[in-house]
């Protein structure tokens, strides 16, 4: 009567396992097409008798198949040899139909059924393809490319034509090793090849799920606006399906909140986060509650909240879970990027002698983000305690990072190196050296509508996107991008007494507090220990407030304030 869950419910309470072995072998490759659905396949056989299961080729590939989504490697490998130990079998030793017996006396442990039951002979025709899918998925989790690769051809080569899910399984796991390996134009063209196929098949489960990596794809290559396409059109195939709450939905729309933040639009930031949550509507995936609290992270930061970013970061450590997607912003990195912006710099530079990064690495894309986070922790150090003497190290590395990104198609890394070479020269004083990059970064970033990127980066950068319109080389997309910065700083007011007057731009209540007790003659560390603030935190304001005020040093600071 179509109702198959209920079927092998009822097989599993009576106990007639060999019952459940055929149907859920009948159901299997559409359980496993449905994404999320690993869980329920583990959970209707593992009471099911070993010998049973060993005897079906196809269901121990499915089984398999499950027990990946579920993480579980090893058992995976296990299910799969015992699959592969029937493809040579002659046709005497095999049984068609659910019924078929398993004679399973007088056999050591261990040892394969003496006969193989199939419920579908087209399934096991497919077998061979689909078991060197399976390993390729398995060598994916592993990282091993070199192995994901050549199964992944394998079963290219050996899936029959119309199989279209498989094929496009094969081709999406071909995608990621590219993807590993940093070539992001090869991996986004098979990427979407794989999901055409998956489409073609109806597997629109599927399809949903890889949209969210290949958003993620066009990102990396700087593309923000096929990124979106890519979200918007998978919500919509989705909803013409009937089924909204399809796993993958949860993620694209955590995908479009990250975008939209991005962009500087914080209310569909905000929107999209709430509807990734909401009951009924979008169903998670593994990785989608550890994907949330990043997200939320994302946004708390740029709205201010650097202590709520802090911990969300710590809640997405907790709920990590791997995935067969290669982990190119790890959560590590991301904490640093964080204890940066919060003037922790202590806890960033323990971060980078914990992951052994330094200037001097080999460079690899995996690592691509924490080499990129090493440069902001010292340039953050540079800034701090005034040493420029690991600043050429800085730059080199920056440099190393510039050409291996434009080599590999990396828009979205080629923005942020450049950014960061830009506030590098900065930090040694030398502006016009700076506005280089800084310019290159915005022809760049201005088509597709990149704002935090440059935001983040507070002050210094506000600082270089003004000279760039003092010098006469800015256009309408630097000054949308400095009105941002206005709109961002809360309207403040000098505390009594301290009024100042003939400034271009105002110092903020927290620079004004500091030189309030400047002129009171407190020692920077007398400063950072009335306000309960590091002393790297007291050096930057007031390195923020001498650049307004015109100014180099204390006496002179002190001279302004009273005039």
């Amino acid at each position: 009567n179509g109702q198959p869950a209920d079927a092998i419910h009822h097989a599993l309470v009576a106990a007639d396992f060999e019952r459940v072995a055929g149907l859920v072998e009948r159901v299997a490759r559409a359980t496993i097409k449905r994404s999320n659905q690993s869980a329920r396949l583990v959970e209707w056989l593992k009471v099911v008798p070993d010998d049973l299961i060993r005897a079906r080729p196809v269901l121990s590939t499915y089984y398999a198949f499950a027990l990946l989504g579920m993480g579980e490697m090893d058992a995976a490998a296990a299910r799969l040899s015992d699959a592969e130990r029937w493809l040579d079998t002659p046709l005497s030793e095999r049984a068609s139909g659910a019924g078929g017996a398993v004679d399973t006396s007088d056999r050591p442990a261990g040892a394969a059924p003496v006969r193989m039951v199939v419920a579908d002979p087209e399934e096991l025709r497919s077998l061979p393809g689909t078991i060197a899918l399976a390993r390729s998925f398995r060598a994916q989790a592993l990282g091993d490319v070199t192995g994901t690769v050549e199964q992944a051809r394998r079963a290219l080569n050996l899936l029959p034509a119309d199989d279209h899910v498989w094929r496009g399984g094969a081709a999406l796991l071909l995608a990621l090793a590219h993807w590993v390996n940093g070539e992001l134009e090869a991996a986004e063209r098979t990427h979407v090849e794989g999901i055409a196929s998956l489409e073609k098949a109806g597997a629109i489960a599927l399809a949903i799920s890889a949209a969210y990596d290949g958003a993620n794809l066009a990102k990396a290559r700087g593309r923000l606006s096929e990124a979106r396409r890519i979200y918007e059109r998978s919500l919509q195939l989705a909803l013409a399906h009937g089924d909204p709450g399809l796993p993958g939905v949860a993620d694209l729309h955590l995908g479009l909140s990250e975008l939209h933040c991005e962009r500087d639009d914080l209310e569909a930031a905000k929107r999209h986060l709430h509807q990734s949550a909401e009951p009924g509507k979008a169903v998670d995936s593994r990785e989608t509650p550890y994907r949330r609290c990043i997200t939320e992270a994302r946004l708390r930061q740029a709205q201010g909240d650097l202590e709520g970013a802090l911990g969300l970061l710590d809640e997405a450590e907790r709920l990590y879970v791997r995935g067969v997607v290669p982990d190119v912003r790890p959560i590590a990195a991301l904490k640093a990027r964080a204890w940066v912006a919060h003037d922790r710099l202590a806890e960033a530079l323990d971060w980078a002698r914990s992951q052994s990064v330094s200037p001097e690495d080999d460079l690899h894309y995996l690592h691509e983000f924490e080499h990129i986070t090493l440069a902001r922790v010292l340039i953050a150090r540079c800034q701090s305690d005034g040493d420029h003497g690991s600043m050429d190290d800085v730059r080199r590395l920056l440099e190393r990072l510039l050409v291996a990104a434009e080599e590999g198609g990396r828009t979205g890394s080629v923005i942020e190196i450049l950014v960061l070479l830009a506030l590098a020269h900065r930090a040694l004083r030398d502006i016009p050296a700076g506005l280089v990059p800084l310019a290159r970064a915005l022809t760049l970033a201005e088509p597709e509508g990149y704002v935090r990127i440059f935001l983040d980066e507070g002050p210094p950068m506000r600082d270089l996107l003004r000279n760039l319109v003092t010098r006469g080389i800015s256009g309408p997309y630097v000054r949308r991008l400095l009105s941002a910065f206005d709109e961002g700083a809360q309207p403040l007011t000098a505390p009594a007494g301290l009024a100042v007057a003939g400034l271009a731009e105002t110092l903020t209540a927290r620079e004004l507090e500091v030189l309030r007790l400047i002129v009171a003659g407190m020692r920077n560390q007398e400063i950072a220990d009335q306000l309960v603030i590091s002393l790297s935190t007291v050096k930057r304001h007031i390195a923020n407030a001498y650049g307004k005020l015109g100014v180099d040093h204390r006496t002179e600071a002190i001279a302004r304030l009273r005039a």
